[in-house]
């Protein structure tokens, strides 16, 4: 059960009146390959524009990188964020894939990704975090389920909440893509529970069922439903499958994730509702089902 006080984090900036930032759009899922020898980013923009996609979110769920390079969450270094990141990483050798999910959108007029992911290095260490776009090498051919979104795009912009810049969804003109299905492009803000966020999303629009794709964002700690707790309450946050649906009228979303907190601990599982507020952002595509 949710403690009576949810945790929260106060942030640097006032909260934005908006709690949810979204577009309605139309997506279609689809999969490709990433081919080896290119930077993770034009392999992303290259599978969507192959599909008439400028944008959209992408799971991977093995893979290999190399060279690769990350950062993890780690504790504030000045008052002018309430967390941060930690100094680069670069494993060597190649790092293999457990999962990734990734908003592929647009940041300064050009291509730009938000990856969160898990993974076993050359050496057999596991790791997880946040990877760089400009330093993450394809090294095999991998296939990937994506999801494109058509007249949305995430784009990143100053967030004065938060004192990031950070992905939100934006308007953007049809590509002519074909994109049957309704769906949503979703930024959640910081101190929401993740799961009754969504819920109230689609409670208030009538819809009964949702499928998540992607789901890139953090969470203050975590606290599961096996009971399992994080009290790091920085992390780096990955949803592996997410869904909303109604049970005898009540909307209930199912979060399964994985995550890295600031101390280097890994763990995975589904959230319980109710008591696993944001704690910078969590983006992700909603496609309706019912």
């Amino acid at each position: 059960m949710a403690g009576d006080q949810m945790r929260h984090v106060t942030q640097p900036g006032a909260p934005a009146e908006e709690r949810i930032q979204w577009v309605e759009a139309r997506g279609r899922a689809f999969s490709f390959t990433l081919a080896p020898g290119l930077p993770l980013l034009e392999a992303a923009r290259r599978g969507f524009a192959a599909e008439g996609f400028s944008g959209g979110v992408l799971s991977i769920s093995s893979g290999a990188l190399g060279p690769l390079a990350y950062v993890m969450p780690a504790l504030p270094r000045t008052a002018e964020h309430a967390a941060y990141y930690s100094d680069t990483f670069r494993p060597a050798g190649i790092t293999r894939l457990d999962m990734a999910r990734m908003t592929f959108g647009r940041r300064d007029g050009a291509p730009f990704f938000h990856c969160h992911g898990f993974w076993r290095e050359a050496d057999g260490r596991r790791g997880g975090g946040h990877i760089l776009p400009e330093e993450a090498i394809v090294a095999e051919p991998c296939e990937v389920e994506a999801f494109g979104l058509d007249s949305a795009i995430f784009e990143a912009a100053h967030d004065p909440e938060t004192n990031f810049k950070l992905f939100g969804p934006v308007a953007s003109p049809s590509s002519g893509a074909v994109a049957a299905h309704r769906a949503f492009a979703l930024r959640l803000r910081p101190n929401q529970d993740f799961a009754q966020t969504l819920e109230a999303f689609c409670r208030a629009r009538g819809i009964a069922g949702a499928k998540l794709h992607g789901g890139v964002g953090s969470i203050i700690g975590a606290h599961y439903a096996d009971g399992h707790v994080v009290e790091p309450f920085a992390t780096e946050m990955a949803v592996r499958t997410g869904t909303i649906h109604t049970r005898d009228g009540a909307f209930e979303a199912e979060l399964d994730v994985v995550l890295v907190d600031h101390s280097g601990g890994l763990s995975e599982g589904r959230l319980i509702r109710g008591d696993n507020p944001v704690l910078m952002t969590m983006e992700l595509a909603l496609e309706v089902r019912a």
